[in-house]
């Protein structure tokens, strides 16, 4: 069991977790001790770190401060919830690039099969690849979304490294990945060539101009999401204490936050990382925003709902939008108003349709004649 690789969380700094307030994080976390069997019934979310950033195109700037976000993390208060967590310490980096990811990739596995939430922080943002592997033989088709200035695609007959990792996903069997979703990207960033790739695969992209003008589009994005890949470098060059960051044009800090809060509330997610963090000058800004991230999806995990949607659940009502050759059913959540919407499948009958997620705006459009864009993609997808 790739467990045993793991490098615990020192004695002294959980002594210094385990003083702080009994309203604190601090109090609903437990660590892994190096025990030989890790006991992980009634573990709803697990911390990992991983010290590997040898496949990162960006220039190191800092040696990794996870023990600094754990004292930050760990001290916050917590409202009226609670969280199960286990913190499994670190991957140290291996001999060569693949032993960190079969490490890695192992430990995801058995946490998914548990139905544990991993949190992950990280080095390169490849590890992202074995984030999705780790799901072979679990799951049959896997949602990729990555908050980035890029896509990542890359070149694919290359080496992987942190910018081409999604390029490996497409081409790689078992061929696992259904949807791959963009948040956040830039156009001058982004070579043509990619941005009809993204089309031509029915993937969906999210310029960040586009969610500066609303970014509650994230939301119906990271509730069909089963993966969320966030590279910190997407943080706006203003937003923290390092003189050297280039993107003078990214997300908030408080746009991250959020980012995070929707990703802990989708019912699917299932696995949460944010890499690239040697790829910034350590600062207490920097400390402060990834703890502050952390504790938002974990308060937006606190808050699921966990809904079984379904025309014959009582709490959803139907809507029914004649539109061109079509017939638009959606379906809103009378608890969370939460709206899906139906994706027909053409090429199997006796295959029920499935459920996008969706907005009151996607159902607004579609009784102005507008088809609304996510649908058309995944309707086209459906029937390949």
């Amino acid at each position: 069991m790739a467990f045993e690789f793991l490098e615990p969380v020192n004695a002294e700094l959980q002594q210094v977790i385990h003083s702080f307030s009994d309203q604190s994080l601090s109090q609903y976390v437990r660590f892994y001790e190096g025990e030989d069997e890790i006991e992980l019934d009634n573990i709803q979310l697990a911390f990992l770190c991983v010290k590997d950033s040898r496949q990162s195109v960006y220039e190191k700037k800092s040696d990794f401060y996870f023990d600094d976000i754990r004292t930050q993390l760990y001290s916050m208060y917590v409202g009226n919830w609670e969280v199960k967590i286990l913190d499994l310490g670190d991957i140290a980096m291996g001999d060569e690039a693949s032993d960190t990811a079969y490490v890695f990739k192992s430990i995801l596995s058995a946490l998914y099969k548990k139905s544990i939430v991993p949190i992950i922080l990280g080095g390169s943002q490849d590890l992202t690849f074995y984030q999705y592997r780790a799901y072979d033989g679990i799951r049959y088709m896997v949602n990729l979304t990555s908050a980035d200035h890029k896509f990542d695609l890359g070149n694919s007959e290359m080496p992987m490294h942190g910018q081409s990792y999604v390029g490996k996903m497409i081409i790689e069997e078992p061929y696992n990945l259904f949807n791959y979703s963009n948040l956040g990207y830039q156009s001058f960033l982004s070579p043509l060539e990619e941005i009809d790739l993204m089309d031509k695969l029915f993937f969906e992209a999210l310029r960040l101009g586009e969610l500066k003008q609303d970014f509650t589009k994230v939301e119906p994005v990271l509730r069909d999401t089963d993966v969320l890949s966030v590279d910190i470098y997407c943080v706006k060059s203003s937003e923290i204490a390092d003189s050297n960051h280039k993107n003078i044009n990214g997300f908030s800090t408080f746009d991250l936050c959020k980012l995070s809060r929707y990703a802990g509330m989708s019912d699917k997610l299932s696995s949460f990382g944010i890499y690239e963090l040697q790829a910034l000058a350590k600062s207490e800004g920097l400390v402060q925003l990834i703890s502050q991230m952390l504790w938002y999806f974990m308060e937006g995990y606190s808050l699921r709902l966990n809904e079984e949607v379904s025309e014959d659940n009582s709490h959803f009502t139907k809507y029914s939008v004649p539109i061109q050759d079509e017939v638009l059913v959606f379906l809103k959540s009378e608890v969370s108003n939460r709206w899906w919407i139906k994706i027909p499948n053409e090429n199997n009958n006796a295959q029920k349709a499935s459920l996008l997620a969706c907005d009151k705006q996607d159902y607004l459009d579609a009784t102005a004649s507008i088809l609304p864009e996510r649908w058309l993609k995944a309707k086209y997808k459906n029937n390949i």
